[in-house]
Parts: C-alpha cells; structure tokens; sequence
C-alpha cells in the first residue's frame, strides 16, 4: 500500500468511514466488523453521544499537559474510582502503557522489602513496550528483542500449585488477565483467581489485573473481576475505554496509593481533555439502566450459536469458550483460513494464536449481525475451512 510505513503489520484494506457494527473501504465495500479495532471500538463507529463529547471539548480545550487539572481529566478519574474499588487513578495513552504503569508502582509499592519480581501466565500478553513484553509469553514477540526485563517467571493458567512453587519473598505482583485476549480467550477459573488473591495476601504480593481487553463491559460485566468476586491491588484498563481515542488507566488501591510520590511516574498525554471527554460519554454508555444486562444476553445468543456449530462442524471445531462479546473458537486446522473465509463474506475477525478465531463484535452489535456472522461461519466451515489438522 505505501513504502512510507514500517511493515510491522500484515494488511491491504483502507477503511475510510463506519456505522455502527460496519465499516466502508476506500472502494465502498461494506464490512461487518466483528474485530472492533481490537476490541477497541466497543460502541461501534460514528456514536452520536461520544462524536459529540469529542467535538464540544476539541472546541473548548485539546491539550494542557499533567502540569494543570483539567476538568474532565478529574471527572474521569472520580467515575473510575466510583465505578471499580477505593483507588487512585493514572491516566495514559495505551494498554502497554498502563502496564508499564502497573509495573513500576508494583516494584515502587514493594521497594522497602526488596520486591522487584513478577509472575505472569503461559499464553499471557500485556503489550509491546520493554516492560510489558518481557510480562508476555509469546516467544515470537519476545526473542527478538531479548534481553528483556528481568525477574518475570511464568506459570499455567489456572494452575494454582505452580503459582505457589513461583511466589516468593521477591514477588513484587502476579499478572493475570481475568480472560486471555490474544492468548487464545482462555479464561482464568473464580476458584484459581480467588486462590491467587489468597496467595499473594499470605506472601504480601501484589495481585494485578490486566483487563485492557476483557475490562469495562467485554464480558458481560463492567469490570471483569467482577465474576470471581476478587478485587486485585491494581487494575490496568484501555482499549474501549475512550471510544477509538488512545487511553489507558491505572487504578491503584488507595492502601497502596500513598508509596507514590511526586516525579515518580509521567506522561505527557495522558488524561488528555478530548480523550476523557470521550471515555466519560463511553461510561454514560456502560452505565445505562439495563446495557449490560442486554449485552450479557448477546454473548450467550453468540456463544450458544457457535457450540451448536461446533456440534454441527466436529470434525473442524475444538473448542468454543469465553465471556460475554469475547468468544475464541479453536479450530483443529488454522485459524486464519478461517477468517479468510469470513473475509470472503465481508466480515471482519481476528486470530488468537494459530488455531483460535477471536470474535470481538462491537458492544452494540445486533443479533441480526450475530446471525450473519453464524450463518456465514456455517457456510465457510460447510465448505472445509478449519478442518484440517
């Protein structure tokens, strides 16, 4: 497409404009987007209420820097804090950024007894950034970039006894995303998570939750810890969480809050007045009477389409699992003749690993869509993709 950008990504389309659950291509072809950005785009392209958010403030303020407050910065932060656990706020750019955040207060918070180790999880992924891709298991991210961070073991999801053999007096925090996004969509068991906050509170480890992809509405909850009951010490959101614009946070348990001082930590862009604005009107959005209820019973619609598929398809499909609008289906053969064939039919997905297709619709998504994306997964796995071992 163009010599101008480093080839650090595999693509050909050009998207010019979106609907709802679709996006239109530089040639007018119609998609229907069960990717949403990466998970991003939670409601969609073109929301009235969030479109709007952005337009009033880019008119009144687009940038003043972390050396001043600004009012919606404050707002955001004060909703966060309302919506998840007593906590502190620090706003950024990104999910990577966040647990870059995460990392740092995590190793600041256990400074004075010498904590600077982490634990994280086989099939993991936090980001791209130094920090953040040393806490990510994937060989083909971290190898050529080695040597990484040091001090990060990694362990089985939902393996508690190898978290307890891995914890030790120079555990800073454990890392864990409540449901693995690229990974695979594995999610981590109430009894392993409720087991891991009790391991870290007898070592005096801190337990970190990365819900960049499986936070604020994604699974059905508004917080993904919300379905094991365990609040974690610290809590890494991004990806929705300003309808398209780049923002991450940081929520730090206000016990700990305090082993922050002034200096230790900074962005730039972080908080942005625009980026806020946005994520203010996405809150309203999550917030509304009854929105995640509908959308706890759109994840199920889907989910119970796909396991009727894969009844139907035994010969091509492993295993269905996930939350809500999060849902991996593994193939026995590559995933990604998979969605070349959906690609085929104008839907959009998303890969997970080799063999797992990840289905990321918007939060706003139809059933209407949800069929089509069933009907035409029937018609590509009629057809033989996915089957091959």
């Amino acid at each position: 497409m163009s010599d101008a950008l480093l080839p650090v990504y595999e693509r050909d389309l050009v998207l010019v404009q979106g609907k709802g659950s679709k996006v239109v291509d530089k040639d007018g072809r119609t998609w229907l987007d069960f990717a949403a950005g990466i998970a991003v785009n939670g409601f969609g392209y073109g929301d009235r209420k969030v479109v709007n958010a952005i337009k009033k403030q880019a008119g009144l303020l687009i940038h003043a820097s972390n050396l001043y407050h600004t009012e919606p910065g404050l707002a955001l932060a004060e909703r966060l804090v309302s919506l998840a656990f007593p906590s502190q706020v620090f706003l950024c750019n990104s999910g990577t950024e966040a647990v870059e955040g995460a990392m740092k207060f995590s190793r600041r918070i256990g400074r004075e007894e010498g904590r600077t180790d982490f634990v994280c999880f086989e099939h993991s992924f936090h980001g791209r950034t130094m920090g953040a891709l040393s806490a990510t298991w994937t060989k083909k991210y971290r190898e050529p970039f080695e040597p990484l961070v040091p001090g990060v073991r990694f362990c089985p999801l939902n393996d508690l006894a190898a978290a307890a053999e891995a914890v030790g007096e120079r555990t800073a925090a454990v890392m864990v995303e409540p449901v693995q996004g690229e990974g695979g969509i594995r999610p981590a068991t109430p009894e392993f998570l409720k087991g891991l906050a009790a391991l870290c509170r007898e070592r005096g480890a801190l337990l970190v939750f990365d819900e960049i992809q499986c936070g604020l509405g994604r699974t059905g909850k508004m917080f993904a810890y919300e379905h094991s009951g365990v609040v974690p010490d610290i809590l890494t959101l991004a990806k929705p969480l300003a309808g398209g614009l780049p923002m991450g946070a940081v929520l730090v348990k206000d016990v700990h809050a305090s082993a922050m001082k002034v200096g230790d930590h900074g962005s730039t862009f972080g908080g942005n007045p625009v980026t806020a604005a946005a994520a203010l009107a996405v809150l309203d959005h999550l917030t509304a009477p009854g929105f995640l209820d509908a959308l706890g019973a759109k994840g199920l619609y889907l989910l119970r389409g796909l396991r009727r598929l894969a009844k139907r398809h035994k010969a091509a499909i492993v295993d269905v699992r996930g939350l809500g609008l999060m849902i991996g289906v593994e193939f026995r053969g590559p995933a990604g003749q998979v969605a070349s064939g959906l690609r085929e039919r104008d839907i959009l997905a998303l890969k997970a690993g080799e063999h797992v297709l990840r289905l990321l619709p918007p939060l706003v998504v139809k059933r209407s869509e949800i069929k089509a994306l069933l009907d035409a997964l029937d018609a590509v796995l009629t057809g033989g993709a996915g089957a091959a071992a």
